[in-house]
This record gives C-alpha cells, sequence and structure tokens, in this order.
C-alpha cells in the first residue's frame, strides 16, 4: 500500500501536478511541483496507517480515515458478489483489489480492500460466499473453492471472438478521449500541425471534400477498429466461466486481471445484449440477473463478453438450467405496438422534412446534400422501427417470464418469476390512446425492474397472472 496508493494518487492528480508545474516554471520557484506532489503522497500514505478490516462471524467491518473516521460494519448476509482485480502494478507486487458487492447501491457503503495480499484472496473469497450459520467465529477460513479447484468449466476465451470488437463504440470512444486529452494539455495544435497530419489534407485535397472526409471516416475506422481489438484482447483475454454448483466464478484480463465470484443462490435470470452491429456481426454478450447486484449501476454482472451468439445461448442455458428461454418463440404485442414504433422513429423526421420544406417554398436555398441527409435520415429510421418491432414479443414459460425490446440495443431478459416482488402496469396519455399498457416487473436483482412494452391493455393483468398466479386475478377479473 506504501507504494501502490502514492502512485495511484499521482496519477489520479495528474493534471493538478501539471498545473503546478506549469505555475512553478513560470515563477522559476520549482519548489511548487515538489510543494504538490509531496502533498498527494501523504496523503495516499496515510491509508496505510488509518484502515483496517475485520471478517467476523456475524459482520464484516471496515474502519479508514484520519480527519473523519468512518467505520462501515455490513452483516455477512448482505454479501452479493466478490469482485477481484489485479491491475498491472498489483501483479508486480502480488497484490490484488477485492471489492464486496453488499447491494446496498450507495457509494458511502463502497467495501473495498485495495492492495491486499493476493496469497490471502482464495481464503478470503471463499469465507465471505460462505453463509455464516455455516461458519464457526475461531475455526480457519474454510477451504478455497473457486478457479483453482474443481468446477464445471462452462466458457473459455477463443481469440475468434476479437471480430466482435470493431463492432462496439469502445474504440471510436477511445479515439475521441485521446484527441480531446491532446487538445486538453494544448497538444492539439502540434498534432494539427504536424507533418502527417499537413501531408495527409494535402494529399487529400485536390480530391475535393466529400473524398477527403470519407477518407477521414476510413482511417477513423481502421485506428477504432485496431483500438477496439486490443482493448478487448486486454480486457477479455484468458476469460473463463467456472460454475462449482454453489459459486460462479468469472476471471478474464490480460495485464489487468479481474475475478469475479456470484452467489448462485441469488440468481434470477440472465440477459442476453445484442447492439445492433454486433447482432448483425452474428454476436451476442450475457449477463447475469443477481439479486444485490445492480447492472444499472454497472456492477459485476458480466457473464461472457462479445461472443458467437450460438456460444452466448449455449452459456444462458448452462446458467439458468434451461435452454428454452433462449430460443422460445416471443408473443407479438400486435398492430397498435408496431404503428407505436413507425411513428415514434418517423416523427421527428418528418418533422425535419416539413421544416425543410417550409424553408424552401419560404425562398431559403436548401443544398442537395442536407435534402440527401434528410432522405438517408428517414430510410435509416426505418429500417430501425421495423427492426424493433420485428424484436419486440415476451414469452411465459413455467417459472420464467421472457421479454424482449429494442434495436439499437436489442436485449432478451429472462426474469425467474420467484425473484419478480411486484408489478406496475402503467399507461400514458398515448398509450391509452393506442389501447395498450407496459408492464413493469419489480425486481431486488439486475437493473431493478423489467418491462414488456405495450401490450394490449386488455392483456395485461392475465399476463401477470400467468406469470405469478395469485399476484393479478383481482385486476384481471375487472
Amino acid at each position: 500500500m506504501l507504494l501502490v496508493h502514492p502512485v495511484t494518487e499521482a496519477v489520479k492528480f495528474l493534471p493538478v501536478l501539471l498545473v503546478s508545474l506549469v505555475i512553478g516554471t513560470q515563477s522559476g520557484n520549482h519548489m511548487w511541483g515538489l510543494i504538490a506532489l509531496a502533498v498527494i503522497v501523504l496523503f495516499a500514505l496515510q491509508r496505510w496507517f488509518t484502515t483496517t478490516y475485520r471478517i467476523g462471524p456475524v459482520h464484516i467491518e471496515l474502519k479508514t480515515g484520519l480527519f473523519q473516521r468512518k467505520l462501515l460494519s455490513i452483516p455477512r448476509t448482505r454479501v452479493r458478489s466478490v469482485d477481484v482485480e489485479a491491475p498491472l502494478m498489483h501483479r508486480v507486487l502480488g497484490l490484488s483489489v477485492v471489492r464486496i458487492g453488499t447491494g446496498t447501491g450507495r457509494g458511502d457503503e463502497k467495501f473495498e480492500l485495495n492492495a491486499l495480499d493476493a496469497a490471502l484472496v482464495p481464503g478470503l473469497r471463499a469465507a465471505l460466499l460462505t453463509k455464516p450459520e455455516a461458519a464457526e467465529p475461531d475455526s480457519a477460513p474454510p477451504a478455497t473453492v473457486g478457479l483453482d479447484k474443481a468446477g464445471l468449466d462452462i466458457a473459455h476465451f477463443s481469440p475468434s471472438w476479437v471480430r466482435y470488437a470493431p463492432f462496439s463504440s469502445t474504440g471510436v470512444v477511445a479515439v475521441l478521449a485521446t484527441v480531446g486529452l491532446a487538445f486538453q494539455y494544448g497538444l492539439g495544435r502540434q498534432l494539427v500541425e504536424s507533418a502527417a497530419v499537413s501531408g495527409f489534407v494535402d494529399s487529400t485535397a485536390h480530391f475535393g471534400v466529400v473524398v477527403a472526409v470519407g477518407a477521414a471516416a476510413i482511417l477513423l475506422l481502421v485506428v477504432a477498429s485496431v483500438l477496439a481489438c486490443v482493448r478487448y484482447l486486454l480486457a477479455y483475454g484468458g476469460l473463463r466461466v467456472v460454475d462449482d454448483g454453489r459459486v460462479l466464478h468469472v476471471s478474464h484480463g490480460l495485464l489487468k486481471t479481474r475475478q469475479t465470484s456470484l452467489d448462485r443462490a441469488r440468481l434470477r435470470g440472465s440477459t442476453l445484449m445484442q447492439p445492433l452491429l454486433v447482432r448483425l456481426a452474428g454476436g451476442a454478450r450475457l449477463d447475469a440477473i443477481m439479486t444485490g447486484v445492480s447492472a444499472e449501476k454497472r456492477e459485476s454482472s458480466l457473464v461472457l463478453p462479445p461472443a458467437p451468439v450460438a456460444e452466448a445461448r449455449r452459456v444462458m442455458a448452462d446458467l439458468i438450467g434451461d435452454s428454452i428461454q433462449s430460443s422460445v418463440e416471443l408473443t407479438p404485442h400486435g398492430p397498435a405496438a408496431v404503428r407505436r414504433r413507425f411513428t415514434r422513429a418517423l416523427l421527428p423526421v418528418l418533422a425535419v422534412l416539413a421544416g425543410l420544406a417550409i424553408a424552401q417554398v419560404a425562398g431559403v436555398h436548401i443544398a442537395w446534400f442536407v435534402w440527401s441527409l434528410a432522405g438517408v435520415l428517414s430510410v435509416a429510421a426505418t429500417g430501425v422501427a421495423w427492426d424493433r418491432q420485428r424484436g419486440l414479443g415476451h414469452a411465459v414459460l413455467p417459472g420464467w417470464l421472457v421479454t424482449q425490446s429494442g434495436s439499437l440495443d436489442r436485449r432478451r431478459n429472462c426474469v425467474q418469476s420467484a425473484g419478480i416482488i411486484g408489478w406496475t402496469v402503467r399507461q400514458s396519455f398515448f398509450q391509452r390512446r393506442a389501447g395498450v399498457a407496459t408492464i413493469v416487473a419489480a425486481t431486488p436483482a439486475g437493473q431493478g425492474h423489467y418491462d414488456v412494452l405495450d401490450l394490449p391493455a386488455e392483456d395485461a393483468w392475465a399476463l401477470i397472472e400467468a406469470v405469478q398466479p395469485g399476484a393479478g386475478d383481482i385486476w384481471a377479473r375487472r
């Protein structure tokens, strides 16, 4: 900790160090940079002297803080998951970062042990995922049950999966973030005026603006694809999903390793995620729906990164113990739901076209490429609406609710009916006019609620009654 925390805090406060360095250089007093660095290092060092933890028979406790002491005590019955990360520096020093998911979702109740001896992690993880009533206060931690012990290996990484990386947005985001940082720290002008950029502009200028923009777009896509592939390999290389019957262990990463242990007793289903481009490439991502693990807060629920859809469906079947949910034919929601898909997609485009037409009639010159762009948007909106209505539906299986929706980010949610704690039938003004309703299944797992969109209103409570007999009978009779 005496080495890790000063380095990580120095990286975190790098802008402050750069500002102090600039001020010191301009004023001729270089002590400003040294003072800022000393303050950051001292702030980081105090964590070693003020951080203690205890794994008791009933509670886990974490004590932190120097000027403001904080004692976090959490019942062990609230432990939902154990996340173990090992960035490159931690791996060199034989350390790990252990995060304990408690399902509270509150930032001030974050239980994290940074720079913990990696040799302690397997026994600690097994102890945390053991029910307190089965543990003796003075006994040694239970035998390690994890990635290094016997278990069913239900999935492992394949290098061919990298082909799905360019179809995500991570590469483009990385390029834009790099350019933004370059301009933020004053490197943008040097980049624009560099010989490489100037040569590229000069070589494409005589072909016209359209060709130059197209060439820049192709270059951006190539660079973004390479970065996405590299990031995919570093993040998910060496993936293994091991099921020992009690705990689901997911490990991945090359430079920065991550191990997640999920209690199967808290498993309430799974989500098959298929963004549009990944779906067109034949891929899908699989997430677990776990009680106390919030998908909306991006907590650890990943089971499989973008991979072949057949592989994702197979792992999904192994995860929930049934292969029907991933391939069952969905019940469509009728013509009203189809109309809403098209109207919601096309109305904004039609409004833009109407505005352009009015401007044209009023004497404003509208360039041809603006009309072309509006036409392309119209075709794209129609395609998205068609794809959304094609993917909208639900299914009710014994003990399960399956719901699917979306086009740009399609999700197929398979939720265990026993994990649903409440129902809401919601109708907006326009839904009432169309005679449809949205059924919201509330659950303490995953994203907290799973919706059946635009179902005919007269079928809403009948659906609820089919999923959970007795939950909607009084409303269904009415």
